[in-house]
């Protein structure tokens, strides 16, 4: 029995031994299985993962198109510095929104969407919207920079599958006052005109760096900067005027402390703004200036040795050259000395000065004064010279009086300076303290034909035609300009711009101010004239009596050497020539 027992187990033993195997294989691919199907789980997950990431990246570097929409990132709504006056008087700086976005994949009903959407948020067009939301798009703006109580309404909606980003806003505190100078950004916050574009790589750096950006120090004083506006706004009204602009500037340094170009805009609506108010006439505007060019003429004809201020020029007759006719405007018909071709405007003496002088040399000194060249400020608006090519004689004599070149104001406030500051040339710049600009020291008259300048100067507004700028105690000096605007034949008689360039005090200049008006009406105040004596020279006077106190000028009495009112002018030559 038991061995029949052991002979039957002994010969089951196969089977069994076949059995474990089995289960062992069973057990084994189970494993295999197992391991199989984790490895295409972790394979599922990380390439769910790099998608993501990819999405993230994607949504991170690629801004709105179009008005369409897409993600925005560090590139959009990019931080900047900001930007102060001299004194620290905040002009631009970053204001944190939130904009509104939305998913239209997850919005469950876009016209729903639409209609409560553009009932809360005014400028929406509900029909635009509606085509945004009805995309196969993943993201769109819906409205960029959105005020605290905007944000609150949309939230209070609670609808799906919108959301809000925060971005940076630029925000100017002085709003139109310094317009043109500081510019403004676009809506990604990237600067679109004025300093904004001008220095936008170097006010932006702050995001790139991931750090605070010092503040950018303009030279610009913002009193000086609210004084000149208001004077200007109040002289375009009073002359109908169609525009103006006027300059401040340092005499020494070349740093601009006021410049204002009317009609203006308020930075934060651009989109309103005509292209005439975004004009900027102060930097970018190029005119014929006038008789203020009389100034250049008798500084060249005075440091080149062709003339000296006793001498005279015959003035009886007007000049005929070829079909043009140059005259005077209040003819004396008689010789003059030099200081009556300056303090009377002499078309005829300037124009036979400068013939003196010659045309090579005439345009290489405008050049050395900085006329032929733009000028390098940091703005983006910067106008680019007209001159004659070729330089013909007739150029010469028109341009002696201020016809044939045609230069910017900060360009002829900055060209004053270099000849009534001792004779260094000046180069204009809004940035407080340019060490690079305050490092140019070219000499471009000696000092002797820069006191000549400004003691001419100085008589002109005591006894000439730029009376009407003198302020007592701050010895202003000036010369007056009255341009006729080209028409499509020719000059228009009637369509003037008028400008008085100043500078004080006269002896010792500290400052030079310009002011310009395109098209003044005459008055029956101006009895009826619309030239710069009457329209331009008393609003320099008016801006310097309220800005002199502020820039620390103190009023002074008169001093000996000071010319009279009551002094031969025929013997004024010799007399500034003996000083």
């Amino acid at each position: 029995m038991s061995d029949s027992y052991d002979r039957l187990s002994a010969g089951n033993l196969p089977s069994r031994l076949a059995e474990s195997v089995r289960l062992e294989g069973v057990r084994k691919q189970a494993v295999e299985t197992g391991r199989n199907r984790l490895v295409i789980v972790a394979a599922v997950f990380a390439c769910a993962f790099v998608v993501l990431a990819g999405r993230l990246v994607h949504l991170s570097s690629i801004g709105e198109a179009g008005g369409t929409g897409l993600a925005v990132s560090g590139e959009i709504g990019i931080a900047r510095a900001e930007i102060v006056d001299r004194n620290g008087v905040l002009l631009a700086s970053d204001l944190t929104t939130a904009s509104l976005y939305a998913n239209p994949h997850r919005v469950l009903d876009a016209a729903e969407a639409s209609d409560e959407i553009s009932r809360v948020l005014p400028g929406i067009d509900r029909g635009e919207l509606f085509s945004k939301l009805s995309t196969s798009k993943r993201f769109v703006w819906v409205k960029r920079h959105l005020t605290p109580r905007q944000q609150y309404a949309v939230n209070a909606l609670g609808l799906p599958g919108f959301a809000f980003l925060e971005e940076q806003k630029r925000v100017y505190p002085q709003g139109r006052l310094v317009a043109h100078i500081v510019g403004y950004t676009g809506v990604d916050n990237r600067g679109l005109a004025g300093i904004e574009k001008r220095l936008d790589e170097r006010l932006g750096t702050a995001a790139r760096d991931g750090g605070a950006q010092p503040p950018l120090y303009l030279s610009v004083d913002i009193r000086v900067q609210h004084v000149l506006r208001n004077q200007l706004a109040v002289a375009v009204e009073k002359y109908q005027a169609i525009g103006a602009t006027g300059v401040v500037l340092d005499a020494n340094d070349g740093q601009i402390l006021a410049s204002v170009s009317l009609p203006d805009f308020n930075p934060h609506r651009v989109d309103r703004a005509s292209e005439a108010s975004r004009f900027n006439r102060a930097s970018l505007g190029v005119y014929e200036m006038g008789s203020t060019f009389k100034i250049f003429t008798v500084a060249m004809a005075l440091e080149l040795g062709t003339a000296d201020l006793a001498d005279s020029f015959d003035a009886r007759e007007p000049i005929r050259v070829s079909r043009f006719m140059i005259r005077d405007d209040h003819a004396k018909n008689r010789w003059l000395s030099v200081p009556e071709v300056f303090i009377y405007s002499s078309n005829i003496g300037a124009a036979r000065m400068a013939l003196d002088v010659g045309s090579e040399r005439q345009r290489e000194f405008l050049g050395r004064i900085g006329l032929l060249q733009r000028a390098p400020l940091e703005v983006a608006e910067v106008g680019q010279p007209i001159a004659p090519n070729p330089w013909r004689e007739i150029s010469t004599m028109t341009i002696a009086f201020g016809h044939g070149v045609a230069v910017t104001p900060i360009q002829m406030a900055s060209a004053v300076a270099s000849l009534v500051n001792g004779g260094t040339r000046v180069v204009p710049t809004f940035i407080a303290n340019r060490q690079d600009v305050r490092a140019v020291s070219e000499r471009v008259v000696s000092r002797k034909t820069s006191e000549a300048i400004r003691r001419l100067m100085r008589l002109n507004v005591v006894e000439g035609t730029g009376k009407k700028a003198d302020v007592p105690g701050y010895f202003v000096g000036g010369k007056t300009g009255t341009a006729e605007k080209v028409g499509g034949r020719g000059y228009r008689r009637k369509a003037l711009r008028s400008s008085f360039i100043g500078v004080f005090p006269a002896l010792e200049p500290r400052y030079v101010v310009l002011v310009m008006l395109d098209e003044p009406q005459g008055i029956k105040e101006t009895f009826g004239f619309a030239t710069a004596g009457w329209t331009a020279a008393p609003v320099v006077g008016q801006v310097i009596e309220q800005a002199a106190p502020l820039l620390g000028v103190e009023v002074e009495g008169e001093e000996e050497g000071e010319p009279s009112r009551r002094v031969d002018l025929g013997r004024k030559g010799r007399q500034l020539a003996s000083l």
